[in-house]
């Protein structure tokens, strides 16, 4: 009797621990217990254009307090639509990444509404030495003549998204390229507005930040303005005490010759005064 007490307290222990236990892990997780919505994600890498088809989208758990707008939570409702920006894998797949329905790929894809684009040629220097890539953002500057005809560099448009370089629109890419044309997401005025500076003179390309959003009016620089911080002037230095004394100093004598002052010089055997 005196063995079996040791056991039951023994016994009693373990269960109260289990108990314990169990309480612990259940209330641990009803504490992590998170509500999810149903989203559609790629299961692979989808680059530029990809026309959406059965084996590239998954639906996956989404926690319903993500700030994802526009989201998909049924793969057929978007199967044979066309993306319109690079997909990564895992990464959900919204409706402002696709394309209208009924949209074929290609460039198009790309354009917002109301936007068109041009093409501008370019050159390695022109271009920005290949780093305006699709998706940088860029300002337009021409070098033409003013009404006076004098030459002027002035930018024309700011802020314009670069969509491609040559046939290539993809986004994904970083290292510069060089290139011999660029095309750009405009407005039909801005369209007009390269049309006709290609037509009086040279275009450039500006690099400019991502973030940076805001407009600058300028009036141009012409070559007058180029050179005017430039101008090359002889510095006013101080004169030393040797300068002042060699400004002190009298003027040098002046002598002039009178009529006797005369000099009796011997040719041979003849003799004259000069």
């Amino acid at each position: 009797m005196r063995n079996i007490r040791p056991l039951l307290l023994i016994v009693l222990s373990l269960l109260i621990g289990a108990m314990a236990v169990a309480f612990a892990i259940r209330w641990i997780g009803q504490r992590t217990e998170v509500a999810t919505t149903k989203v559609v994600v790629a299961s692979r890498d989808l680059v530029f254009g990809t026309q959406l088809k059965e084996g590239m989208l998954e639906v996956i758990d989404w926690p319903a307090s993500g700030t994802l707008k526009e989201p998909v939570s049924d793969p057929k409702a978007i199967y044979q639509r066309i993306i319109n920006t690079q997909i990564m894998r895992g990464e959900p797949v919204l409706n402002s990444k696709l394309a209208a329905q009924g949209e074929k790929a290609g460039l198009s894809a790309l354009l917002h509404e109301g936007s068109r684009a041009v093409t501008v040629r370019v050159n390695e220097i022109v271009g920005v030495a290949g780093f305006a890539l699709p998706g940088n953002y860029v300002d337009v500057m021409v070098h033409a003549t003013d009404k006076t005809n004098r030459p002027i560099s002035k930018i024309v448009l700011e802020r314009i998204l670069v969509l491609a370089l040559a046939q290539d629109a993809s986004t994904g890419e970083t290292k510069p390229r060089v290139v011999n044309a660029v095309t750009l997401e405009v407005t039909p005025q801005q369209a007009e507005q390269i049309d006709l500076a290609r037509s009086v003179g040279a275009l450039s390309l500006v690099l400019r930040s991502q973030v940076d959003t805001g407009r600058v009016s300028t009036t141009g620089v012409r070559m007058d303005d180029l050179f005017k911080q430039g101008e090359f002037q002889v510095p006013s230095v101080a004169p030393t005490n040797s300068d002042k004394n060699k400004s002190e100093a009298p003027p040098p004598r002046s002598f002039t010759r009178s009529s006797s002052d005369r000099l009796e010089i011997i040719r041979g055997i003849s003799k004259t005064l000069e």
